[in-house]
């Protein structure tokens, strides 16, 4: 038969998630760690993998890995679960506390993979906006999850796209509140010295999502794990997938993981230099930068889409927010290297003066 039926009716008008990944000089789109891996740590994770048997399924619960991070947390085994990125547990999360007849509580603008896997498991979305300066609305979610039918909660600490982390005061709020799951995505947390692990203790709903993605360089290796009680945990276990964590992004992790000390002047570097990047913005006429905990910084300006195409022609690439709703006129730098940190600089300021003199040029000729 030359047809096939259609898909999945949540499906219809999905965009898929489009990260945007184009060649460039200084790619700062992504929020990647601009620094790779070592070379004595890459030596090290050599040997791991060539004692890796290829033809044997992995550990199904990488746990080796799960309690080295349990270790580091001061947490048993049964409080860590590791996943195929965080991406993979964000779509567990979907599956385990959404679904039809359940609801989502979404803080936009943020992550937008969070929405559109409660589009794919038929979960109700109620979204409480940010405040303009992108702040969380903290009364409109405390006053929403009293309602009580709320199921599950995500609250991005630092929020991305815009920067800033949430208030440990608010995240204690809020899990007092409800008996919602709230999942605080701790993606970028080693940018902002800040989590909210303390609070696992006396909250059962609670879930701290992690990543080697980013303050680790391992963007390329997909690793994530999940810290929450251990009733929690076994709820992931029903929906995750088998052998979700191949062998050897295991043996990469647990390398990288027993070494994570070597990555700690990266990481001081990326934190002065998202200082030095925000002053520069500031000083940039034209451009608003939002505070930033993370490793990105997000700005707002004029003809911010005009701005995202004159940085790609010479060699810069951003994320373009332009057209995004409540991100109207912005981009999103993260913080690479220095040199590439002055490129991005030295560039959007060409095209700013660039878009003065055209707009003078414009005003004599009236």
């Amino acid at each position: 038969m030359n047809k096939v039926r259609k898909p999945a009716p949540q499906l219809e008008g999905l965009i898929p998630y489009d990260p945007k990944y184009l060649p460039a000089e200084a790619f700062l789109s992504a929020n990647e760690n601009p620094n790779d891996v070592d070379a004595e740590v890459r030596t090290l994770i050599a040997r791991a993998i060539a004692k890796v048997p290829f033809n044997r399924y992995p550990d199904p619960l990488a746990n080796t890995l799960r309690d080295l991070i349990a270790e580091a947390n001061g947490l048993d085994r049964s409080c860590v679960l590791l996943g195929n990125g965080g991406d993979e547990l964000l779509f567990d999360l979907a599956l385990a506390w959404g679904g039809p007849g359940r609801t989502f509580l979404n803080l936009p603008p943020t992550f937008s993979v969070y929405a559109a896997n409660a589009r794919l498991t038929n979960t109700t979305v109620v979204d409480v906006a940010r405040r303009d300066d992108f702040s969380i609305d903290e009364e409109a979610v405390l006053a929403r999850v009293a309602e009580g039918d709320i199921d599950f909660v995500i609250v991005t600490s630092p929020n991305n796209p815009t920067g800033e982390r949430a208030r440990p005061e608010f995240i204690a709020k809020l899990l007092a509140a409800t008996d919602a799951l709230v999942m605080v995505d701790e993606a970028y947390f080693e940018f902002s010295r800040a989590t909210v692990r303390p609070l696992l203790a006396d909250h059962q709903n609670l879930v701290i999502l992690r990543t080697f993605s980013k303050a680790f360089s391992l963007a390329g290796v997909r690793l994530g794990y999940i810290l929450a009680n251990p009733g929690v945990i076994d709820e992931f276990l029903k929906v995750r997938q088998p052998y979700s964590v191949d062998a050897v992004s295991q043996a990469i992790g647990e390398v990288v993981f027993e070494n994570r000390a070597r990555f700690e002047p990266g990481i001081r570097q990326i934190i002065e230099e998202r200082g030095r990047v925000m002053e520069a913005l500031r000083t940039t006429g034209g451009v608003t930068p939002f505070p930033s905990d993370s490793n990105w910084i997000l700005f707002r300006m004029e003809d911010a889409g005009a701005a995202w195409e004159y940085l790609y022609e010479h060699g810069v690439l951003v994320r373009d927010f332009s057209s995004a709703p409540l991100l109207e006129n912005c981009l999103r730098a993260t913080i690479g290297t220095p040199e590439q940190n002055d490129l991005f600089i030295r560039t959007l300021r060409d095209f700013v003066a660039k878009r003065r003199e055209a707009q003078a040029v414009l005003s004599q000729g009236a």
